[in-house]
């Protein structure tokens, strides 16, 4: 998989990881919110359910024939064992509102305490006409307390009050919460892994694709293979439509190369033919100078439209050390009179990402160029460099060193120009280190001239490499 396959597999994950744990602590919330109002709600019914216990058992009169405390008895308690127990966080009052001197009476379990009233904490009464809310009773006690306004008659006007421990409802939300948490947590890694497998498996077709460019972008493939699916399908064509189209492009330049060659050059053949029967004429003499510049012109500019069409045909792969070791052989051949000896130092697995012939001819101009100069030596240096920036296209750096005389700042400047020859005693048109810079050019490379560590001219052509 590559980096950028990578990056977009990394992003939907995050993305879905990010929607999954939102959605999830948002449900989480609500249920838990409402689950705690639900238990509210049945710890309200419980507390009115007493608090109309009370007030029933309070609005009954006094039986004169009956001596027993059963009646004290079942208003302490209110079927509620909790409120004869000291303290015990269940409390209820009645407390009287009219009158000079206030009746009191309370459950055992409040002891000697008061209670708060939530009408003095500016609880207003609801439409059922009692007050709900939290207050902290005795001990700190945080309770959950229902309070009412009573008119009993000839008995006055009370005030009843019923409280209970609001812990159980803390501890029930609590457990809920914990037992929630569980639930979301195992929820969570389950839809995790479903999103990874979905990830995987699903950006499965786009790893296949990348790899395939790859491979045509390298020279071991010619087009996308393999089924994809539905969604992917229609991408592979395309990309298979533009590879032909592409060929096809690069095929009829190629043939529109030759063919302008072909009409260009019959025509000069047959003007040197008619001028060289007149050698000895001014007239010719200047016609067969022309001609000459002519062909030089065509050649060169046919060659550049020739390489122009190959550097946009995709997949073209050369091994350079086969060429700059054919090319070493070769010239110690044909330099073998003045013993110049050519070493070669390349790094392993180079690649040049175009065609062979290109950088032949590159590479043989430099090292030519070089023994024509040199005094003894030719050293020729391969490197691949890859950069941080752009690791998925590496660098092919050829140096060409030589111990001969070297060149100046400005010679160095003149000589790359094309046709410009510094010493008319060597060989050659004068074309060749131009052919260098233009073909590099083309392939989106470079050509620089400098001075070696051996004491000569350094050319250093840097192209693009796989």
């Amino acid at each position: 998989m590559t980096r950028r396959t990578k990056s977009l597999a990394t992003r939907l994950f995050l993305s879905a990881t990010a929607w999954v744990v939102l959605i999830l602590v948002i449900t989480g919330i609500v249920l838990s919110t409402v689950y705690r109002r639900s238990t509210e709600r049945a710890f309200d019914r419980r507390l009115n359910f007493y608090l109309r216990t009370l007030i029933a058992e309070a609005a009954q009169p006094d039986d004169p024939n009956d001596k027993s405390d059963k009646s004290e008895r079942s208003v302490q308690s209110l079927g509620e064992p909790l409120f004869e127990l000291p303290l015990s966080g269940w409390y209820w009052r009645m407390a009287r509102t009219d009158g000079d001197k206030p009746e009191v009476r309370a459950s055992r379990s409040l002891w000697d305490a008061s209670l708060p009233k939530l009408e003095d904490q500016g609880v207003e009464l609801d439409q059922s006409g009692v007050r709900l809310g939290y207050v902290t009773g005795p001990e700190n006690q945080h309770l959950r307390m229902v309070e009412r306004p009573v008119d009993l008659g000839t008995e006055g006007k009370y005030l009843a009050t019923v409280a209970g421990d609001a812990t159980e409802i803390s501890e029930e939300t609590w457990a809920f919460n914990s037992y929630l948490a569980l639930t979301f947590a195992a929820l969570t890694v389950g839809l995790l892994l479903t999103t990874i497998f979905q990830v995987r498996f699903g950006l499965a077709p786009l790893k296949r694709i990348s790899n395939s460019l790859a491979a045509i972008r390298s020279g071991q493939a010619e087009r996308l293979e393999g089924e994809f699916p539905e969604e992917i399908a229609p991408l592979a064509r395309e990309t298979n439509a533009l590879l032909d189209a592409n060929r096809a492009i690069v095929e009829r330049s190629r043939t529109h190369v030759g063919n302008l060659a072909h009409a260009i050059k019959t025509p000069l053949s047959v003007i040197v033919n008619e001028a060289g029967a007149n050698r000895g004429d001014p007239f010719a003499a200047k016609v067969l100078e022309q001609t000459d510049i002519m062909r030089d012109q065509v050649a060169h500019h046919l060659e550049r439209a020739r390489i122009a069409a190959r550097v946009t045909t995709i997949g073209t792969i050369t091994e350079v050390a086969p060429v700059i070791e054919a090319l070493a052989r070769t010239m110690e051949k044909i330099h073998r009179d003045r013993d110049i000896l050519i070493d070669a130092e390349i790094n392993d697995g180079a690649k040049f990402r175009g065609e062979r012939q290109d950088l032949e001819e590159m590479a043989g101009n430099l090292v030519d160029n070089a023994c024509k100069w040199a005094g003894q030596r030719v050293f020729i240096e391969v490197l691949i460099e890859r950069s941080a920036a752009n690791a998925l296209d590496p660098i092919l750096r050829i140096i060409v060193d030589d111990d001969g005389p070297g060149l100046s700042p400005t010679e160095r400047t003149q000589v790359a120009r094309r046709g410009q020859r510094l010493d008319e005693t060597k060989p050659g048109s004068g074309l060749g280190l131009s052919i260098v810079t233009d073909l590099a050019q083309l392939y989106g490379g470079s050509f620089t001239l400098g001075a070696a560590p051996i004491g000569g001219l350094r050319a250093e052509l840097v192209l693009p490499g796989v």
